[in-house]
């Protein structure tokens, strides 16, 4: 037996919550991938002297996070067919070995006939919001197994 997905979701339902860890290693790997080597992801020295408290995390990278949320929820990437934030907040990155909580939830803001869902994501590092206007619309698959 199988039943439609949407049918399976309400709004308000929060579909997927997850914790992830940013610590400098991380940084200086998304630089490298993404060719962003701006130094106030890396220099201490460079990040203060321009007004930060610290080395931040790059916008991409906590917003590649939150992306990366979806589609372990989805299963696929090509799933996700809109998606965008407004950078809030800078992520500060300890100079530790256990970085920095960024905590990303999602929840369903409507469930559509067409088998798309739109959701809202709540990106947060220590309560704050560092992401906002953070919203995807989601396909989802029209079938899956329904629990025996």
């Amino acid at each position: 037996m199988t039943e439609r997905v949407t049918e399976q979701l309400a709004v308000g339902d929060v579909v997927a919550d997850h914790t992830y860890w940013i610590t400098r290693e991380n940084l200086v790997r998304y630089a490298g991938a993404s060719g962003d080597f701006n130094p106030i992801h890396w220099n201490e020295r460079v990040a203060t002297s321009v007004g930060l408290p610290n080395v931040i995390a790059h916008g991409m990278l906590t917003m590649g996070l939150a992306g990366r949320l979806l589609t372990d929820w989805l299963g696929d990437p090509a799933a996700v067919v809109e998606y965008g934030v407004r950078f809030a907040r800078p992520v500060v990155v300890p100079d530790d070995d256990i970085g920095v909580a960024v905590r990303v939830a999602a929840a369903v803001t409507e469930v559509r006939d067409d088998g798309l869902v739109a959701l809202e994501l709540t990106v947060k590092v220590d309560e704050q919001k560092v992401l906002t206007q953070a919203r995807a619309l989601c396909r989802l698959p029209a079938e899956r197994p329904s629990e025996p």
